[in-house]
């Protein structure tokens, strides 16, 4: 069955979010934390991933992994799935804590940096596929993925919401990174859909570099 692992994460995500939504101290103790993760809790940076705010987040966040996982996993396999979803896990709070470490009261929950990596990921694989926007406007998935990580940018420098867009773009990082390495003759054979979704991973780490986030 090709989308058992997809289940299977999913299923993982449903129980320990429930748990989570009837429990004030479990969820407390595993969510993303600075201060907690400073002082020796780093389990936090990936329990964190499995902990959401309340349903529809949970929803949100389910309905696009179910989404575009095939994607990977008809093109990739099981085992690179798994490997794309943990490592855009990982970078998604690796790249929060870059930006957040100095904020110890910061405080984060949700799979959004792993899903938005498998995102990106599928993007990469099928550049030309088309995806609703609001289930309603075609939009190439391309322009959507260099769109959403210019958003992310202008999220991280607004500061105007409670979105964790350090760990949307450190996710898209992780799933673009990881799908190159595996499968690098996409370098040859979509060489310019490679750099063009690269450009905004360039803009934030310029922006970084200036000071200006």
């Amino acid at each position: 069955m090709d989308n058992i692992f997809v289940l299977a994460i999913i299923a993982a995500n449903v129980l320990v979010s429930i748990k989570g939504f009837n429990d004030e101290f479990f969820f407390r103790k595993y969510q993303f934390h600075v201060g907690a993760i400073r002082a020796g809790e780093q389990i936090r940076m990936i329990t964190s991933a499995f902990l959401h705010a309340d349903f529809i987040h949970l929803a949100f966040n389910m309905i696009a992994l179910f989404s575009f996982a095939p994607v990977i996993t008809g093109t990739l396999g099981n085992m690179t799935f798994l490997l794309i979803y943990f490592g855009s896990l990982i970078f998604g709070s690796l790249l929060t804590m870059l930006f957040h470490g100095n904020d110890y009261s910061y405080r984060a929950v949700g799979a959004s940096g792993a899903v938005t990596g498998i995102i990106y990921s599928a993007i990469l694989i099928y550049p030309d596929m088309t995806i609703g926007i609001f289930g309603i406007i075609p939009l190439p998935a391309y322009i959507f993925g260099i769109g959403y990580l210019l958003y992310s940018i202008y999220g991280m420098k607004a500061k105007n919401d409670n979105i964790g867009h350090t760990a949307h773009f450190g996710g898209a990082i992780g799933g673009y990174a990881i799908t190159l390495i595996k499968e690098p003759i996409l370098l040859q054979e979509n060489t310019l859909m490679v750099i063009l979704l690269a450009v905004p991973i360039v803009i934030l780490f310029v922006l970084a570099k200036q000071g200006k986030l």
